[in-house]
């Protein structure tokens, strides 16, 4: 099994998802950006290190929001998303095809990885974090 880690980003009402580079498997499904833990490397470590090479972003990672495990025809993956922040960086493109803020109701009209379902619907359920007093800004 293959341990992987994303992030969970928000910017007011909307999250961070990333579009996976056309010549990767799943390529052009969406997904939260992170990727494979490494031998020796915390899950946090992980996360850190995946979004500074694939965002040039440097997160303030906190609780876990979900774990997910997976099986894809290649391989199976347990997913632990991670609740994070930007501490510091401009978002970058340095591995994706495409990056995107969006709502939690604009969710469905992209195609995410089979893995991500599941959260998707706990994100729908959940809603955004109220915390950030910008509620009705999306649609």
């Amino acid at each position: 099994m293959t341990e992987v880690v994303a992030a969970l980003i928000w910017q007011g009402d909307r999250f961070l998802i990333c579009q996976r580079p056309p010549h990767k498997a799943r390529g052009l499904l969406w997904e939260f950006a992170g990727g494979k833990v490494e031998t020796g490397e915390t899950k946090e470590q992980a996360l850190i290190r995946e979004c500074q090479e694939e965002l040039a972003v440097t997160l303030s990672v906190q609780d876990v929001f979900m774990e997910v495990t997976h099986t894809y025809p290649d391989l199976t993956v347990h997913l632990t998303l991670l609740n994070a922040q930007i501490e510091s960086g401009v978002l970058q493109k340095r591995e994706h095809a495409d990056l995107r803020w969006i709502c939690v109701s604009q969710a469905d009209q992209y195609p995410f990885c089979p893995a991500d379902e599941p959260i998707l619907q706990a994100l729908k359920n959940a809603g955004p974090p109220s915390a950030n007093g910008k509620e009705g800004v999306c649609p």
